[in-house]
C-alpha cells in the first residue's frame, strides 16, 4: 500500500511540475492530465493559466492503493498466491504481446495447415519464454543484487551465440560456450 501511495503521489507531483512549466503558455494537455486536474485557460489568448487538483479523484485513488483480492482453489500463503497471480499476469501479457515478440502481426502463410503449424510453434516459443522468465526470476532471488543481464531478452541474446559445428571427425561440438 505504501509503495502504491508513494507512486501515485509522485505521479501527481510530476504532473503538477510539468503543468507549471507551461503556465501562461499556449499548450493543450491530454486526458491523463484532465483526469487529475481541472485545467484553466485564458479565454482570450487560450494560454494555460493554472492546474487545479481534483482532490476527490486523487483521494479515491489513494484510498484504493494497495487493496486487492485473490481467491485460490488450493491452500497457499498470501505471498505464494500473489507470486502465482503475477506470473500468470506476465504470461497473459506475453501472449497478448505475441504480435510484437514473435511476428504474429500477420500470419503470411498460404494454407490453414501452415497457419496452425506457425501458431503452434509460436505457442511453444511462448511457453519456453515463460519458463526462462520463471527460472531467471528464481535465480535473481538467490543473488544479492539485480543484474541487467538477468532478463529474458539478454538471456536469449546470450543463447544466440551458441553454435554447434560438425568437425572433420563428424562429431558435433559447441563452437561457443555459454557464459556464467
Amino acid at each position: 500500500e505504501s509503495a502504491e501511495r508513494i507512486e501515485i503521489e509522485n505521479r501527481i507531483n510530476q504532473m503538477t511540475q510539468y503543468l507549471k512549466k507551461y503556465q501562461n503558455k499556449v499548450k493543450e494537455f491530454g486526458p491523463g492530465f484532465e483526469k487529475y486536474f481541472n485545467l484553466h485557460y485564458d479565454e482570450k489568448s487560450q494560454a494555460f493559466i493554472l492546474p487545479e487538483e481534483r482532490c476527490s479523484v486523487v483521494e479515491r485513488e489513494l484510498d484504493l492503493a494497495g487493496y486487492f483480492c485473490i481467491v485460490t482453489s488450493e491452500k497457499m500463503s498470501a505471498k505464494e498466491a500473489i507470486e502465482l497471480y503475477k506470473s500468470r499476469d506476465v504470461s497473459e501479457k506475453l501472449f497478448r504481446g505475441d504480435k510484437s515478440y514473435l511476428g504474429n502481426k500477420s500470419i503470411r502463410v498460404y494454407s490453414e495447415e501452415s497457419a496452425r503449424a506457425k501458431i503452434f510453434v509460436e505457442f511453444v516459443a511462448m511457453i519456453v519464454r515463460c519458463k526462462m522468465y520463471i527460472k531467471l526470476k528464481e535465480e535473481l532471488k538467490k543473488l544479492d543484487k539485480k543484474l541487467n543481464y538477468m532478463t529474458v531478452p539478454a538471456a536469449i541474446k546470450e543463447l544466440e551465440k551458441i553454435e554447434m559445428v560438425r568437425q572433420l571427425d563428424n562429431i558435433y561440438r559447441l563452437d561457443h560456450a555459454v557464459t556464467a
